[in-house]
């Protein structure tokens, strides 16, 4: 007699207009290997509450920008909450996964990352620059964001918004871990061509920086992506800890890496499931 599979209901939205990349494509190959150990269907966010209890765990991964969505992701997160369903990445997520206020707390610590401070009152702690990033605390993709010069900061801080000085940076760099442990990093050479990227062999420095992040956020299960930069003094600055649907850039990767993130993640999903018994 046949063991019985997990089933799994995978939130994606493959129709979702990311620039430089295809959501669609990435998940459609991952759920193609995913296949191979679980019982699985797509479903869009705004259905993943109407369908989830027909499944034994939701995987979340690449829905888009919450706030295209907020209400269907607020009923989600209730329902499964109230329900206990278990959610994967887990609801536990003190990054992104909760708005930018991480950014907030994270840099009143001294931790390395950028300065960022949301009140008026506050713009004084932050080193003095040309032009300034000014986004949204809840936002995500890139949307809201501005640059704006010196002159034109008052008045903007508050009101949900986050400043930071613009850091002319030599590149971004991305780690990502599966559990806590490290798949794989990625590299944008050029700055003005983000989405361009290229494997990048991290230091060990560069692996304790990003470890210490994932570290903190405390998520005993899930993917994780550490987002940096390399400022202009050497040092990384944390940009974004990306905890609830982070893109993954797999076709950036050889096959070795890829079939070793596959291999992760089924491991990681195993063992999220007999967690959750």
């Amino acid at each position: 007699m046949p063991s019985v599979r997990s089933r799994l209901l995978y939130v994606t939205d493959l129709a979702y207009p990311a620039r430089g990349r295809r959501y669609c494509d990435e998940d459609i190959r991952l759920t193609s290997r995913l296949r191979e150990d679980f019982d699985l269907a797509l479903c869009h966010p705004r259905d993943a509450a109407a369908l989830m209890d027909a499944f034994d765990a939701v995987v979340v991964r690449n829905s888009g920008p919450v706030l295209e969505y907020q209400a269907a992701y607020d009923d989600f997160r209730a329902r499964a909450l109230d329900r206990k369903t278990p959610v994967y990445n887990p609801l536990t997520g003190r990054a992104d996964m909760a708005g930018k206020q991480y950014l907030l707390d994270l840099s009143a610590a001294g931790r390395p990352v950028i300065p960022t401070v949301d009140r008026p009152e506050d713009l004084h702690r932050l080193p003095a620059a040309e032009r300034y990033v000014v986004k949204p605390k809840m936002g995500a993709d890139s949307i809201g964001l501005r640059i704006v010069p010196a002159g034109e900061l008052s008045g903007l801080a508050g009101g949900g918004l986050l400043v930071q000085p613009h850091i002319d940076f030599a590149y971004e760099v991305s780690f990502y871990f599966v559990d806590h442990d490290f798949q794989y990093a990625l590299h944008a050479p050029d700055p003005e061509r983000r989405w361009e990227l290229r494997p990048y062999e991290p230091s060990r420095e560069d692996l304790e920086f990003a470890r210490s992040f994932v570290e903190w956020n405390t998520l005993a299960h899930g993917i994780q992506r550490v987002d940096a930069c390399r400022a202009p003094s050497g040092e990384l600055l944390l940009v974004e800890l990306e905890d609830l649907n982070p893109y993954l850039s797999l076709d950036a990767v050889d096959d070795t890496r890829r079939d070793a993130f596959v291999a992760a993640m089924k491991s990681s999903l195993r063992r999220f499931l007999a967690a959750a018994g």
